[in-house]
């Protein structure tokens, strides 16, 4: 048995508050297993900085596995165990209320009516700008987990009501919303922004809703000038219909802009795919979504050709 399945083992073994109070187990800087009361961890562990708890485990057979991702609120790869985990953190990446992330940093401990010992690793950890946090896991379909899994949420969701914390079971994405924000997440890197001055001249091309290429074009060359839109649509300093497929006639306007029904200038008129030959689309992928997010596995690697982790897969 590795160090880190002994220090579960221990752990599950241990007492918890016969009160029916709740334990976290977490990982200190040298990698050793600490147990502690989970309102006083709460209150003092920076849980967005450390390591999983526990491994992700790897399911034989699945297309995606564990891996990392780079997250651009903290410039640093956080682990993430399935692809339903991957979309659900590029959506809080986008969020500005988040300023750290981390995956399985915490086991919670408690005690079930008949006395026995119960453990959760919730999948995700995201800390917001209040100081409050939201545990989370990502299931792949409603009823993933099962009956463990269900009553698994109602004591986590319970631990973290009576802290101020919230615990969600994220559902999955739309297709269509989930295939643009892959391919937004292609150019969430700084290096996207451009030359010095690219992204203020991007910012002011789109002060009123305009066709994408339209824009793009009132300031440079698209080849130059595209990365540095969809950068600024990933961090919400530009800002357009994520539910319809992008493509290079969808409106895109001001981050104040309150959407396409405000605007005019064609709304919604396909006018050819922004990059072609670029791969094959995901399987479950709306077909109308095509038009630009054919390339959206693209975003699985950081820009540049850093791989940011293995693929990863649907929830267990």
């Amino acid at each position: 048995m590795t160090s880190t399945g002994a220090a579960r083992g221990r752990a599950g073994r241990a007492a918890v508050d016969q009160a029916g109070g709740f334990e976290a187990v977490f990982l200190d800087p040298l990698g050793q297993a600490v147990q502690q009361r989970w309102a006083d961890a709460a209150l003092t562990v920076a849980f967005e900085d450390l390591p999983p708890v526990s491994a992700f485990p790897v399911m034989p057979g699945r297309r995606w596995g564990p891996g990392l991702w780079w997250s651009a609120t903290t410039g640093r790869h956080v682990a993430a165990g399935s692809n339903a985990m991957r979309i659900q953190l590029m959506v809080l990446d986008r969020d500005r209320e988040v300023t750290g992330l981390a995956g399985r940093p915490v086991r919670l401990l408690w005690r079930e009516r008949r006395g026995r010992v119960r453990s959760w690793v919730p999948q995700l950890f995201a800390r917001r700008a209040d100081g409050t946090a939201l545990l989370a896991d990502c299931p792949g379909h409603p009823a993933a987990g099962g009956e463990r899994a269900r009553n698994a949420a109602e004591a986590v969701a319970q631990a973290c009501a009576d802290i101020g914390w919230t615990y969600r079971r994220l559902p999955p994405l739309d297709d269509v919303l989930a295939a643009n924000l892959k391919w937004l997440a292609g150019y969430r890197h700084p290096r996207n922004a451009g030359r010095p001055g690219l992204t203020e001249s991007v910012l002011e091309a789109f002060t009123r809703p305009r066709p994408l290429i339209k824009g793009t074009e009132a300031v440079g060359d698209p080849i130059a000038v595209l990365p540095c839109v969809f950068h600024a649509l990933w961090h919400s300093r530009l800002t357009t219909d994520l539910k319809t497929p992008l493509h290079e006639r969808v409106l895109v306007g001001p981050r104040a802009w309150s959407g396409p029904e405000t605007a005019d200038a064609g709304a919604g008129v396909p006018a050819g795919r922004l990059q072609e030959d670029v791969g094959e689309c995901e399987d479950g992928y709306a077909e109308e979504a095509r038009d630009i997010s054919e390339a959206a596995e693209g975003a699985d690697t950081d820009v540049g050709g850093d791989e940011a982790g293995a693929r990863t897969g649907e929830a267990v």
